[in-house]
C-alpha cells in the first residue's frame, strides 16, 4: 500500500544492489545525457553509478546495440490486468466512493482523478488504444472542471510513442500525486481495496500516489476544494513545517532623525522643529527595537556597504514616506492611470520605479522604453572630458555630472533579440533590468541608457525579473521551470530554485529580502529561503496558472492570483490559506498592497476589449483580511468568516478601454496604474 507521512531511510554504509528495472533506468538516463550532449554531467553520473555494487553486470556504454529507450522507464504501466475490465474497475471505485459515509466521501473522492489518469495511461502503454479511448470518453466528464487543461494534454497521448517525449507525461512520471487524508479515511480505502482484491488499483496507488496521512477528523468538501487544483496534488504537512522569519529587520542607522514636515500655510510663522545633527550615540538617534520575527543576523543575506549617495536616496524616501496618508474604507486612495497610446498590440509589460518618478515598458519589437513621470526630464552623463573638470567634493555633484543638453521625456533601449516580457528598476533608479524571449536578462544604466551586462543562464524565455528592494540582487522566472537568484556583479546565478513542474511565471522578493516567492503554471505558489535555496512554503489551491504575487508591507502575508480570477491570501507564519477574494471576471495580472498595508489593489484585463467589456482596478480591505482578530473590527471579522468577498471589496474602478498591466502605490499612498490603450476595432 502507499506510504504514509513517515519514511525510513537506508543507512549510508549499506550500498543497495540495483534491480533490473533500476539498471534500465540508469541506462535511460545515460542515453538522455548523451543525446543532449551533456558530457560533463554524464561523466559525473558515471562516477556516481560506479559506486554501486554489481553494476558492472550491465553495459553502461550507450551504443546502438545496447541503447536503452526512455520507454523502459515506463514499464511500471505494464500489468497483466484485462484491458476490457478497466472501465469496470474504475466504475466499482466510483461506486465505493459514492456509497461511503458522508464523513469519508470528500477525501475518498480525491483518489478518483489520479486513478483515472494512470489507468488511461496504462491502457495506452499496453497498446489497447480502442479501450483507452473508450475509457477516456466514458469518465472524462466526471472529473473536476479545474482539471480540464490537464485532461486536454492527456487526450493528446493516444499511442505508446506519444509517451516518450510528452512534457505532461514527464511530469506525471517524475512526481507522485499527493493526497492529504485522515488516518480513518485511509484505513477505509485500504480495507476496501484489500477485501475486493483490486490488485490493479493497489499497484497503481503504490506506484503513482503518495498519501500524507494525518491524525484527526476527516476534512470536509469545502476545506479540500480550497487546497485542491495543483498538477501534482496537495502540499504535504512537512512542506510547510519550516519556520519562516517574515519580520522586517530594523533600518540601518542613517545618522539623522526624519521629522515630519508641516506644509500648511497657516503654520508658516510657527518655528520649525530643530533637527538633531548626526550622532551615532546621541539622544537624536531613533531607537529601533529588534523584531523577534525578523531573520537573525547570521541568516540575513549580505549587502554591500551603503554609499553616501545611497544614504541620501534613503533619506529622501523616508521623508516622503513621513507624509503618507493612512487608508481605510472611508478614506480610499486617489488613482492616477497612465495610458500608453499606439501600443495595444505590442506592449507586454509595465513597471514603475520605487519613488514613482520613472515608468518603463517592454515591447514585442525587442525594445525597452523609459518615461519620466515628473517634470524632470531624462538626462545622460556628461562626456568624460567634462566630468574630469567637476569638483567631486561639491554638494551638488550628482546634479553637475548630468548633461542638460541631452534631456528627453522618453528613452528607447535596444539590445534584446526577442520580445521583452518584464522590466524592473533598482532602489535608486540607477539601473533597469529587462527579461526577454531571447533567454537573457539585460542590465541597463540609466545614466548612459546603454546595456552594461547580459546575463545568460536560462534555457528558455525568461518571463519575469525583479530587483531586490535594496538593490544588488535580482530574481528571474523562466519557461525552464526554474527561478534563479543573481547579483549584479556576477554573470552566473547564485541560486537555482527548482521544484515547480511547469513554467515559473512570476517572482517577488519578500520585504526583508531573505525570501523569494514564485508563481507557476503548475498552479502552485512557493516561498524560497535564499540562504539555503530550499522551498519553505508550498501553497496549493489555485485552479489556474498564477500571474500575480504581492507581499504585505509587514512581510507576513502573501497574495496570489491568476487565470482562475481568484485572489488567495496566505499566512506565511502559519503556512495556511487566510482568505479567498472573488470579484474579477478575467485573469488578474497585477496586485499591490498599499504602503500602510490597509488596502490591496488588484487589476485585470479582459481578452474581449474589442467587444466593449471593460478592465478594472479593484480595492480590497486588507486590514480586515489580515487582522481578523482586531477588536475594533468585529463586523469585518464576521464578514470575512462568512466568505463574502463583496463585503471586503471597497472599490471597483473600470477603465474605458485600457487593460491594467501595472499597479503601484506611491510613498504617500497614491495609487498609480498603467496599461496600453486599446482602440475600437
Amino acid at each position: 500500500m502507499a506510504a504514509n507521512t513517515s519514511a525510513t531511510s537506508v543507512p549510508t554504509s549499506i550500498k543497495p544492489n540495483p534491480s533490473k528495472k533500476e539498471k534500465e533506468t540508469l541506462l535511460a538516463v545515460l542515453q538522455f545525457l548523451k543525446k543532449n550532449k551533456l558530457p560533463e554531467t554524464e561523466k559525473i553520473f558515471r562516477q556516481e553509478v560506479n559506486g554501486l555494487e554489481d553494476i558492472e553486470e550491465i553495459n553502461l556504454q550507450t551504443t546502438p546495440d545496447s541503447e536503452a529507450d526512455i520507454s523502459s522507464v515506463l514499464s511500471a504501466y505494464n500489468s497483466d490486468a484485462d484491458p476490457t475490465r478497466y472501465e469496470d474497475y474504475y466504475s466499482s471505485l466510483q461506486a465505493f466512493v459514492e456509497k461511503s459515509l458522508d464523513v469519508y466521501k470528500p477525501e475518498l473522492a480525491m483518489v478518483l482523478y489520479p486513478m483515472f489518469v494512470h489507468m488511461y495511461l496504462e491502457l495506452v502503454y499496453k497498446g489497447s488504444e480502442k479501450e483507452a479511448q473508450s475509457f477516456f470518453a466514458c469518465f472524462r466528464g466526471s472529473q473536476e472542471d479545474y482539471h480540464e487543461e490537464d485532461l486536454n494534454k492527456l487526450a493528446a497521448i493516444t499511442r505508446r510513442e506519444h509517451m516518450k517525449s510528452n512534457e505532461f507525461m514527464g511530469t506525471l512520471r517524475s512526481n507522485k500525486f499527493v493526497i492529504r487524508m485522515s488516518k480513518d479515511t485511509y484505513q477505509v480505502l485500504k480495507k476496501h481495496l484489500q477485501d475486493q482484491q483490486q490488485d490493479l488499483l493497489l499497484t497503481l496507488i503504490q506506484q503513482h500516489l503518495h498519501f500524507d496521512v494525518f491524525e484527526g477528523r476527516p476534512r470536509n468538501k469545502q476545506t479540500i476544494e480550497a487546497t485542491a487544483g495543483a498538477v501534482t496534488g496537495e502540499a504535504t504537512f512537512e512542506a510547510n513545517k519550516s519556520k519562516v522569519y517574515y519580520g522586517i529587520p530594523p533600518e540601518p542607522d542613517l545618522g539623522v532623525v526624519i521629522e515630519e514636515e508641516n506644509e500648511d500655510e497657516d503654520d508658516k510663522d510657527k518655528p520649525k522643529k530643530k533637527k538633531v545633527k548626526k550622532d551615532s550615540n546621541g539622544p537624536g538617534k531613533k531607537k529601533q527595537e529588534h523584531n523577534p520575527n525578523a531573520p537573525p543576523l547570521n541568516r540575513q543575506i549580505q549587502f554591500p556597504v551603503m554609499k553616501d549617495s545611497d544614504k541620501l536616496v534613503k533619506i529622501t524616501l523616508l521623508r516622503e514616506a513621513a507624509k503618507r496618508v493612512t487608508l481605510s474604507p472611508d478614506n480610499l486612495p486617489s488613482i492616477c492611470f497612465y495610458s500608453v497610446l499606439n501600443a495595444h498590440s505590442s506592449l507586454n509589460t509595465v513597471s514603475i520605479s520605487e519613488d514613482s518618478s520613472l515608468l518603463s515598458g517592454g515591447f514585442e519589437d525587442s525594445s525597452v522604453r523609459v518615461w519620466s513621470l515628473t517634470p524632470k526630464k531624462l538626462r545622460m552623463l556628461k562626456p568624460p572630458s567634462e566630468l574630469a573638470q567637476i569638483d567631486k567634493e561639491a554638494e551638488d555633484v550628482l546634479e553637475r555630472i548630468m548633461d542638460h543638453r541631452t534631456a528627453a521625456e522618453c528613452r528607447r533601449l535596444i539590445g534584446h533579440s526577442g520580445p521583452v516580457f518584464s522590466t524592473s528598476f533598482n532602489n535608486d533608479n540607477s539601473f533597469l533590468l529587462s527579461s526577454s524571449a531571447d533567454r537573457t536578462v539585460r542590465l541597463w544604466s540609466l545614466y548612459t541608457f546603454s546595456s552594461l551586462v547580459c546575463y545568460k543562464g536560462h534555457n528558455y524565455p525568461v518571463w519575469d525579473v525583479q530587483f531586490c528592494p535594496r538593490g544588488h540582487y535580482f530574481a528571474t522566472a523562466s519557461h525552464d521551470r526554474t527561478a534563479r537568484l543573481w547579483s549584479t556583479d556576477h554573470p552566473q546565478p547564485l541560486r537555482i530554485l527548482a521544484g515547480h513542474v511547469s513554467d515559473v511565471n512570476r517572482v517577488a522578493f519578500h520585504p526583508n529580502c531573505n525570501y523569494v516567492a514564485t508563481g507557476s503554471c503548475d498552479r502552485t505558489v512557493r516561498l524560497w529561503d535564499l540562504n539555503t535555496g530550499s522551498s519553505v512554503r508550498f501553497f496549493t489551491g489555485h485552479k489556474g496558472a498564477i500571474y500575480s504575487l504581492a507581499f504585505s508591507p509587514d512581510g507576513r502575508y502573501l497574495a496570489s492570483s491568476g487565470v482562475d480570477k481568484r485572489i488567495l491570501v496566505w499566512d506565511l507564519a502559519e503556512g495556511t490559506l487566510l482568505t479567498e477574494l472573488k470579484g474579477h471576471t478575467d485573469t488578474v495580472y497585477s496586485m499591490r498592497f498599499s504602503r500602510d498595508g490597509n488596502m490591496l489593489a488588484s487589476g485585470k484585463y479582459d481578452h474581449f476589449l474589442s467587444c466593449g467589456v471593460d478592465s478594472c482596478v479593484k480595492l480590497w480591505n486588507a486590514h480586515a483580511i489580515c487582522n481578523p482578530d482586531d477588536e475594533d473590527d468585529e463586523a469585518n471579522r464576521e464578514n470575512r468568516t462568512s466568505s463574502k468577498s463583496e463585503t471586503l471589496q471597497v472599490g471597483s474602478y473600470p477603465t474605458k478601454r485600457t487593460p491594467v498591466h501595472c499597479l503601484h502605490f506611491t510613498l504617500r499612498n497614491l495609487l498609480l496604474a498603467s496599461g496600453p490603450f486599446t482602440p475600437v476595432s
